[in-house]
Parts: C-alpha cells; structure tokens; sequence
C-alpha cells in the first residue's frame, strides 16, 4: 500500500541509527591492536648472511 512507504523509510531510518550508534559504542569499547615500537627492535648495522655459502 502507498501509504505504507512513510513508514517504511522511518523503520530503515531508525535502524540505520540503531546499528550506527551499535557499531561507534563497539569500537569506542574494544582496544585497536597495539603497533610494535621499532625503537625497540634493533637491528645489526652489517646484517650477516644465516647460511653458508
């Protein structure tokens, strides 16, 4: 029915905003993975080779 339609777009409206506001609390939550510091990882300045030749 067209008089339906009205409703229709307010129900996908206010899942949109549902799911958006779901998905922000999710990732405001969850800790992103942690980047290795490369200050840590030292490296020889004359790298040896780790076969014989």
């Amino acid at each position: 029915m067209p008089q339906m339609a009205p409703l229709l777009w307010l129900y996908l409206y206010m899942f949109f905003l549902i799911s958006l506001i779901l998905f922000l609390v999710i990732n405001y939550f969850i800790k992103p993975f942690e980047y290795i510091d490369s200050s840590v990882i030292s490296t020889p300045a004359t790298p040896q080779l780790n076969w014989k030749l």
